[in-house]
């Protein structure tokens, strides 16, 4: 080997031992950065994505990097987008939930389709009134026979009366007829008009040419007389009421309706009832007005029904079971009513995820029908919920149960390892928004509370000093620490915080 080939062999040898040590060099400073932040070493095995990092004990005060937690003497931990874990629920065995007879059932979109029914009294239809009066003072000559409670077609004669003042005005008008003056004539019969004579009985006077001064009082009504209030012989003024006549050709159907189902009747609604009276015979009416008072003893709303009596068969008094259709135009989210489970502040249902999970999440309930409810907020079509055996998840048998137990290992962890003068100790943190504000308690959209192992959701707090809330407004961003306390929740620290629920 010549002295040139020893300088080029010398020069790789060289170049090999810088890279060599180079390389561990850079593999040392790089074991010494993932060892400084054990964050960024788990997002590097993991693969997933880090939303932020953040103190278990401060768990509501989020950071942007990697670092040593300004609270306590601890590195930050990162909170990756796909971690959900069994925090935030319970987990069982599919082969263990199937042995305890869980039944799970889709959350479905369908239109809202109840019957109302209700108990009803048949009246008379008070639209159908005829009140017989005397058109000018006279004397009764004849009472024909008539009762309060008959039954009389229209046209029936009630009474004949004897009126002097329109014998003197037919007598007038005769004679300006017989002396051919056509505008006297006309004068005296427009003052017959006047004294409230019938057109019936002009024509009469003008055809006979003779007086007619005692008139037939007949009702222009069928049905049934209410009130008859003449005699022969008595003396009736102007005005007088003789006889009042409500028809029969419809009659009323009041029904009481409880006033939970108020809100499913409406004005023209048709339906149907079904009389004691007739065992197996149907008629058909509608809903002709909600009455706008509540009965305050039976908390029954008064509904008015019409139905049409052309035979009489139907007669005020009877007792009738009335059957209404209600029900909602718009598809609504709907759970079987067993699903739910209610504590008395709020409700409840068991939400199924994947791998045999199961999460708690508050609803907000309308209206039942058909052993199902309407879920305003708080899940949609398509998830599958506990409809039977969600008691069997929690050994309480109540939802208070499930929620304790499934926060009872992460609350205890928390209070453990925090210090004892800590204001905190004890109790749940959490950051969310303000809803409400109502004297005594606030409603917050509050994000996953890592204690208890909730997820996000809207729900009431109890304020443990009503001056907790002041200066803050629906809409606030705020951070908070809560207690329980027997079934309720209870906010003890409440504060404005700038991030995002």
């Amino acid at each position: 080997m010549n002295k040139q080939q020893c300088k080029l062999v010398a020069l790789v040898v060289a170049v090999a031992l810088a890279s060599g040590g180079g390389g561990y060099w850079l593999a040392r400073q790089g074991q010494t950065e993932h060892t400084a932040s054990p964050a960024a070493t788990a997002a590097d095995a993991t693969g997933g994505k880090v939303l932020y990092w953040y103190d278990p004990m401060m768990p509501n005060q989020h950071f942007d990097k990697p670092g040593k937690s300004p609270f306590m003497d601890m590195q930050l931990i990162p909170k990756y987008a796909d971690e959900g874990g069994e925090a935030t629920g319970v987990k069982i065995d599919p082969r263990v939930a199937q042995n305890l007879g869980i039944r799970l059932v889709t959350v479905e979109s369908e239109t809202l389709t109840e019957a109302v029914d209700a108990v009803a009294t048949i009246g008379f239809n008070e639209r159908e009134v005829a009140v017989v009066q005397a058109r000018s003072a006279g004397f009764v000559q004849r009472v024909y026979a008539r009762a309060p409670g008959d039954v009389v077609p229209a046209g029936a004669p009630i009474a004949d009366l004897l009126v002097p003042e329109w014998a003197g005005a037919q007598q007038e008008y005769l004679a300006m007829r017989n002396t051919g003056d056509k505008a006297l004539a006309n004068a005296a019969r427009e003052r017959l008009r006047l004294t409230g004579m019938p057109e019936s009985l002009i024509s009469r006077v003008k055809q006979t040419g003779t007086l007619h001064p005692i008139v037939t009082i007949s009702t222009p009504l069928g049905g049934v007389i209410q009130e008859l209030d003449v005699r022969s012989g008595m003396t009736v003024s102007m005005g007088m009421t003789l006889a009042r006549v409500n028809g029969l050709g419809s009659v009323w159907l009041e029904a009481a309706v409880p006033e939970a189902q108020a809100g499913r009747v409406r004005t023209g609604q048709p339906l149907v009832a079904q009389l004691t009276a007739y065992p197996g015979e149907t008629f058909k009416g509608k809903v002709i007005a909600v009455l706008p008072q509540t009965s305050a003893d039976s908390r029954t709303l008064r509904v008015r029904i019409e139905l049409p009596n052309r035979d009489g068969r139907l007669k005020p008094g009877m007792f009738a079971q009335v059957r209404l259709e209600a029900g909602t135009d718009k598809p609504v989210i709907m759970v079987p009513t067993e699903a739910i489970i209610r504590t008395g502040t709020r409700s409840v249902v068991l939400l199924a995820g994947d791998g045999g999970r199961f999460q708690p999440v508050e609803v907000q309930l309308g209206q039942e029908a058909g052993g199902k409810s309407v879920v305003l907020n708080g899940l949609a079509a398509g998830q599958k919920v506990v409809a039977s055996g969600q008691f069997l998840i929690d050994s309480e048998a109540s939802l208070k149960g499930v929620l304790a137990r499934m926060a009872e290992g992460s609350a205890v962890s928390a209070a453990s390892s925090m210090p004892s003068n800590d204001k905190t100790a004890g109790l749940n943190q959490a950051s969310g928004k303000v809803e409400a504000i109502k004297p005594g308690e606030i409603t917050l959209s509050h994000g996953p509370v890592a204690s208890l192992g909730w997820g996000a959701m809207t729900m009431t707090f109890k304020l443990a000093k009503p001056e907790l809330a002041a200066g803050l407004k629906p809409g606030d961003n705020v951070s908070f620490g809560f207690s329980q306390q027997d079934s309720d929740f209870v906010v003890q620290q409440l504060g404005k915080s700038g991030g995002t629920p």
